[in-house]
């Protein structure tokens, strides 16, 4: 113990009306290395102004971005058995559960929501990807199963945010059979006829990008945001060759027909608006533009799938 730092410099501090400086008070932009002052990024909703960079947010935070004046109901995840394997590696899978609550907030990384946008009743489900890198396990696929389940029982249109890094190792193949049974919900949920939206942030990996998050009837991407299934690493030391410049970016996969859009977070909540309105043959303002604009979007996506 430090006697100095540990007692005789607190003292002096309270004593002298001196404050901790907060550690985030500033934040380092990855691109430019541009310092930003953290309450300007709040108000940007975690989009740096200078270059655009889009930063991670937390799914609360998405939610209350999102939804009108930032109201929701929240939709109660259901409880699952806990470290069903008794996994351990360097710690035990129920402290990095505990750890990651602590740190989030979240009973795991699936937050849903009923509310709306643009005066359209939705439900929007978020992965947030600082819980355990938003990895899909039992819990998060109950989730995302209820998410898709309230929404068409309701007859609302549903919007999923992905961010992940995949299965989540700890649970085994009960994490992979997540994969098939919220496929399964999709299916279900577009048999009723309503529009399923994705929006694939940073990252969007793994098994995710296997089962719902490429399922929708429309894609959009954040600027930069790394989607695909095994991270461009590990291909290139699979095929031992270099991969192109910008290989699995959104603006990579929009061009090659896997993305319908590549839209900033500031622009999301109006843009999704305008979809889900022309999508539901909703009264829009300049309806027909619009439309027309959606089609040849969506029509270009289809035609590069093909």
């Amino acid at each position: 113990m430090n006697w100095i730092t540990n007692y005789v410099r607190p003292k002096i501090n309270s004593m002298l009306g001196r404050r901790e400086m907060p550690e985030n008070l500033w934040i380092k932009d990855p691109e430019t290395g541009e310092m930003v002052f953290h309450k300007d990024l709040e108000d940007n909703q975690f989009v740096i102004p200078a270059s655009g960079h889009h930063l991670k947010i937390a799914a609360r935070e998405r939610l209350r971005y999102f939804f009108d004046e930032g109201r929701y109901e929240v939709i109660e995840n259901p409880k699952v058995a806990v470290d069903p394997l008794k996994f351990r590696d360097e710690k035990r899978y129920t402290d990095r559960l505990r750890d990651a609550k602590a740190k989030t907030g979240l009973d795991d990384a699936i937050l849903s929501g009923l509310g709306t946008i643009e005066g359209l009743p939705i439900v929007a489900t978020v992965q947030d990807f600082a819980f355990m890198g938003g990895s899909l396990g039992m819990a998060a696929g109950d989730a995302i199963i209820r998410a898709f389940d309230t929404a068409r029982d309701k007859k609302r249109p549903m919007v999923l945010f992905a961010a992940s890094g995949g299965a989540r190792m700890q649970e085994g193949t009960l994490s992979l059979m997540q994969l098939p049974r919220t496929t399964v919900a999709v299916d279900r949920f577009k048999e009723a006829g309503l529009p399923y939206i994705v929006v694939l942030t940073n990252p969007t990996t793994g098994g995710v990008t296997a089962s719902y998050a490429m399922l929708g009837d429309v894609h959009i991407a954040e600027p930069g945001a790394l989607i695909g299934f095994a991270g461009p690493r590990v291909i290139e030391q699979t095929i031992r060759e270099k991969l192109p410049e910008g290989f699995q970016r959104a603006e990579y996969l929009m061009e090659h027909g896997m993305v319908d859009m590549v839209v900033s977070r500031l622009e999301m909540k109006k843009t999704i608006a305008r979809l889900l309105k022309i999508l539901l043959k909703a009264p829009v303002s300049g309806a027909e533009e619009q439309e027309k604009k959606v089609l040849a979007v969506l029509g270009a996506g289809e035609e590069t799938r093909a």
